[in-house]
Protein backbone atom coordinates (compact mmCIF):
# COMPACT_ATOMS: atom_id res chain seq x y z
CA UNK A 1 0.00 0.00 0.00
CA UNK A 2 0.96 3.83 -0.98
CA UNK A 3 0.35 6.13 1.08
CA UNK A 4 0.54 9.73 -0.77
CA UNK A 5 0.82 13.10 1.38
CA UNK A 6 -0.86 15.49 0.09
CA UNK A 7 -0.23 19.14 1.68
CA UNK A 8 0.17 22.86 0.98
CA UNK A 9 -1.02 26.51 2.10
CA UNK A 10 -3.76 28.18 2.39
CA UNK A 11 -5.08 29.36 -0.59
CA UNK A 12 -2.25 27.18 -2.67
CA UNK A 13 -5.06 25.17 -3.97
CA UNK A 14 -4.91 21.92 -2.28
CA UNK A 15 -8.50 21.49 -2.38
CA UNK A 16 -8.39 21.17 -6.03
CA UNK A 17 -5.40 18.86 -6.83
CA UNK A 18 -7.85 16.44 -4.16
CA UNK A 19 -10.42 16.75 -6.37
CA UNK A 20 -8.43 15.82 -9.11
CA UNK A 21 -7.05 12.61 -7.24
CA UNK A 22 -11.08 11.80 -6.66
CA UNK A 23 -12.06 12.62 -10.33
CA UNK A 24 -9.04 9.86 -11.21
CA UNK A 25 -10.59 7.43 -9.16
CA UNK A 26 -7.86 7.85 -6.44
CA UNK A 27 -9.22 7.34 -2.92
CA UNK A 28 -8.62 10.65 -0.75
CA UNK A 29 -8.43 10.74 3.12
CA UNK A 30 -9.43 14.49 3.61
CA UNK A 31 -7.93 15.35 6.99
CA UNK A 32 -10.57 18.35 7.35
CA UNK A 33 -13.61 16.40 6.71
CA UNK A 34 -12.66 14.38 9.90
CA UNK A 35 -11.80 17.27 11.89
CA UNK A 36 -15.25 18.42 11.14
CA UNK A 37 -16.57 15.32 12.29
CA UNK A 38 -14.21 15.14 15.66
CA UNK A 39 -15.91 18.14 16.32
CA UNK A 40 -19.67 17.79 16.03
CA UNK A 41 -21.66 18.60 18.73
CA UNK A 42 -21.38 15.91 21.71
CA UNK A 43 -17.95 14.25 20.76
CA UNK A 44 -15.16 13.98 22.87
CA UNK A 45 -13.08 16.67 20.69
CA UNK A 46 -16.29 19.44 20.99
CA UNK A 47 -16.32 19.14 25.20
CA UNK A 48 -12.72 19.61 24.73
CA UNK A 49 -13.02 22.80 22.69
CA UNK A 50 -15.86 24.22 25.04
CA UNK A 51 -13.44 23.47 27.98
CA UNK A 52 -10.41 25.19 26.76
CA UNK A 53 -12.42 28.27 24.87
CA UNK A 54 -15.93 28.39 26.49
CA UNK A 55 -19.42 28.31 25.72
CA UNK A 56 -19.14 31.75 23.59
CA UNK A 57 -17.65 29.51 20.89
CA UNK A 58 -20.70 27.66 20.35
CA UNK A 59 -24.00 28.73 17.57
CA UNK A 60 -27.20 28.56 19.04
CA UNK A 61 -27.99 24.57 17.82
CA UNK A 62 -24.57 23.81 20.00
CA UNK A 63 -22.78 23.20 17.37
CA UNK A 64 -19.09 25.04 17.37
CA UNK A 65 -19.28 28.41 15.37
CA UNK A 66 -15.67 27.32 12.90
CA UNK A 67 -15.41 31.00 11.61
CA UNK A 68 -15.45 32.69 15.24
CA UNK A 69 -12.96 29.92 16.17
CA UNK A 70 -10.90 30.24 13.26
CA UNK A 71 -10.82 33.82 14.30
CA UNK A 72 -9.83 33.53 17.95
CA UNK A 73 -6.70 30.79 16.70
CA UNK A 74 -5.07 32.45 13.73
CA UNK A 75 -4.73 36.00 15.59
CA UNK A 76 -3.07 34.02 18.91
CA UNK A 77 -0.24 31.68 18.72
CA UNK A 78 -1.03 29.84 22.18
CA UNK A 79 -4.19 29.10 21.52
CA UNK A 80 -3.66 27.95 17.95
CA UNK A 81 -1.13 25.57 19.67
CA UNK A 82 -3.44 24.89 22.22
CA UNK A 83 -6.21 23.98 19.95
CA UNK A 84 -3.88 21.84 18.46
CA UNK A 85 -3.07 19.74 21.04
CA UNK A 86 -6.54 18.83 22.11
CA UNK A 87 -7.67 17.84 18.65
CA UNK A 88 -4.92 16.33 16.98
CA UNK A 89 -4.95 12.67 19.36
CA UNK A 90 -8.46 12.75 17.73
CA UNK A 91 -7.90 13.61 14.09
CA UNK A 92 -5.29 11.21 14.16
CA UNK A 93 -6.99 8.42 15.06
CA UNK A 94 -10.03 9.27 12.48
CA UNK A 95 -7.60 9.48 9.99
CA UNK A 96 -5.97 6.29 10.54
CA UNK A 97 -9.15 4.96 10.66
CA UNK A 98 -10.75 6.26 7.11
CA UNK A 99 -7.12 4.74 5.85
CA UNK A 100 -7.51 0.77 7.42
CA UNK A 101 -11.28 1.08 6.07
CA UNK A 102 -9.55 1.76 2.24
CA UNK A 103 -6.59 -0.68 3.04
CA UNK A 104 -9.50 -3.53 4.20
CA UNK A 105 -11.25 -2.46 0.54
CA UNK A 106 -7.64 -4.06 -0.87
CA UNK A 107 -6.71 -0.25 -2.54
CA UNK A 108 -3.25 -0.31 -3.30
CA UNK A 109 -2.84 3.74 -3.00
CA UNK A 110 -4.47 6.14 -0.62
CA UNK A 111 -3.86 9.82 -0.32
CA UNK A 112 -3.86 11.93 2.61
CA UNK A 113 -4.68 15.24 2.32
CA UNK A 114 -3.67 16.83 5.23
CA UNK A 115 -2.84 21.18 5.75
CA UNK A 116 -1.02 20.44 8.80
CA UNK A 117 1.14 16.91 7.31
CA UNK A 118 4.45 18.53 8.49
CA UNK A 119 3.73 19.93 11.75
CA UNK A 120 1.99 16.74 13.04
CA UNK A 121 4.90 14.95 11.44
CA UNK A 122 2.29 12.67 9.59
CA UNK A 123 4.88 13.14 6.66
CA UNK A 124 7.16 10.19 8.15
CA UNK A 125 4.14 7.78 7.44
CA UNK A 126 3.73 9.16 3.91
CA UNK A 127 5.88 8.57 0.52
CA UNK A 128 5.65 10.76 -1.59
CA UNK A 129 4.78 13.73 -0.23
CA UNK A 130 3.03 16.08 -2.44
CA UNK A 131 3.25 19.73 -2.15
CA UNK A 132 1.31 22.36 -3.90
CA UNK A 133 2.93 25.32 -4.33
CA UNK A 134 1.64 28.92 -5.26
CA UNK A 135 3.82 32.17 -5.34
CA UNK A 136 2.80 34.57 -2.21
CA UNK A 137 1.28 37.40 -4.42
CA UNK A 138 -0.91 35.02 -6.24
CA UNK A 139 -1.54 33.83 -2.65
CA UNK A 140 -2.75 36.57 -0.83
CA UNK A 141 -5.11 37.47 -4.19
CA UNK A 142 -7.08 34.78 -4.18
CA UNK A 143 -7.18 34.28 0.14
CA UNK A 144 -8.54 37.65 -0.14
CA UNK A 145 -10.80 36.97 -3.40
CA UNK A 146 -12.17 33.60 -1.47
CA UNK A 147 -12.88 35.06 1.68
CA UNK A 148 -13.19 38.38 1.32
CA UNK A 149 -10.64 39.86 4.05
CA UNK A 150 -8.35 42.72 3.47
CA UNK A 151 -4.69 42.24 3.08
CA UNK A 152 -3.47 42.71 6.48
CA UNK A 153 -5.95 39.93 8.12
CA UNK A 154 -5.47 37.82 4.90
CA UNK A 155 -1.40 37.93 5.56
CA UNK A 156 -1.95 37.14 8.95
CA UNK A 157 -3.38 33.78 8.43
CA UNK A 158 -0.63 33.18 6.04
CA UNK A 159 1.98 33.70 8.31
CA UNK A 160 0.23 31.81 10.82
CA UNK A 161 1.36 28.47 8.92
CA UNK A 162 4.54 27.09 7.92
CA UNK A 163 6.52 28.97 5.18
CA UNK A 164 4.93 27.41 1.60
CA UNK A 165 8.68 27.88 0.25
CA UNK A 166 9.95 25.72 3.27
CA UNK A 167 7.20 22.70 2.76
CA UNK A 168 8.30 23.16 -1.42
CA UNK A 169 12.35 22.21 0.04
CA UNK A 170 11.11 19.05 1.84
CA UNK A 171 8.59 17.61 -0.72
CA UNK A 172 9.28 14.71 -3.08
CA UNK A 173 7.12 16.23 -5.97
CA UNK A 174 5.79 19.72 -6.12
CA UNK A 175 2.96 21.19 -7.94
CA UNK A 176 3.19 25.11 -9.16
CA UNK A 177 -0.27 26.10 -8.69
CA UNK A 178 0.43 29.87 -9.68
CA UNK A 179 -0.65 29.65 -13.46
CA UNK A 180 -3.93 28.26 -14.98
CA UNK A 181 -6.04 25.42 -14.07
CA UNK A 182 -5.26 23.65 -17.12
CA UNK A 183 -1.57 23.86 -16.16
CA UNK A 184 -2.43 22.68 -12.51
CA UNK A 185 -3.96 19.68 -14.68
CA UNK A 186 -1.16 19.02 -17.17
CA UNK A 187 1.55 18.95 -13.97
CA UNK A 188 -1.20 16.84 -11.53
CA UNK A 189 -1.18 13.89 -14.85
CA UNK A 190 2.68 13.59 -14.75
CA UNK A 191 2.41 13.61 -10.52
CA UNK A 192 -0.12 10.60 -11.38
CA UNK A 193 2.22 8.54 -13.38
CA UNK A 194 4.41 8.65 -10.56
CA UNK A 195 2.42 7.65 -7.54
CA UNK A 196 0.50 5.09 -9.49
CA UNK A 197 3.63 3.00 -10.85
CA UNK A 198 4.06 -0.72 -9.83
CA UNK A 199 4.74 -0.59 -5.84
CA UNK A 200 7.36 -1.71 -4.44
CA UNK A 201 7.96 -5.05 -2.60
CA UNK A 202 7.88 -2.96 0.56
CA UNK A 203 4.38 -1.47 0.15
CA UNK A 204 2.69 -4.16 -1.71
CA UNK A 205 3.46 -6.47 1.66
CA UNK A 206 2.09 -3.62 3.60
CA UNK A 207 -1.36 -4.06 1.31
CA UNK A 208 -4.51 -6.02 2.09
CA UNK A 209 -3.46 -8.87 0.00
CA UNK A 210 0.53 -8.69 0.57
CA UNK A 211 -0.33 -9.19 3.98
CA UNK A 212 -2.88 -12.55 3.39
CA UNK A 213 -0.17 -13.85 1.43
CA UNK A 214 2.14 -13.20 4.08
CA UNK A 215 -0.26 -15.20 6.46
CA UNK A 216 -1.25 -18.17 4.46
CA UNK A 217 2.43 -18.70 2.97
CA UNK A 218 3.25 -18.66 7.26
CA UNK A 219 0.33 -20.96 7.64
CA UNK A 220 0.96 -23.32 5.08
CA UNK A 221 4.74 -23.58 6.35
CA UNK A 222 3.52 -24.61 9.82
CA UNK A 223 1.43 -26.99 8.73
CA UNK A 224 3.97 -28.50 6.39
CA UNK A 225 6.76 -28.21 9.02
CA UNK A 226 4.44 -29.96 11.65
CA UNK A 227 3.96 -32.80 8.66
CA UNK A 228 6.88 -33.57 8.74
CA UNK A 229 7.81 -33.95 12.50
CA UNK A 230 4.41 -36.52 12.62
Amino acid sequence: MRLVGLTGGIASGKSTVSGLFKSAGVPVVDADVVARNVVQKGTGGWKKIVKAFGNGILLENGEIDRAQLGQIVFSDPEKRKLLNRLLAPHISCGIFWEILKLWVKGCLVIVVDIPLLFETKMDRWTDPVVVIWVDPKTQIERLMSRDGCGQEQAQSRIDAQLALDWKKSEADIVIDNSGSLDDTKEQFQEMLKQVSAPLTWKERMMSRDGLLSIVVCTAAGVLLAQKNLL
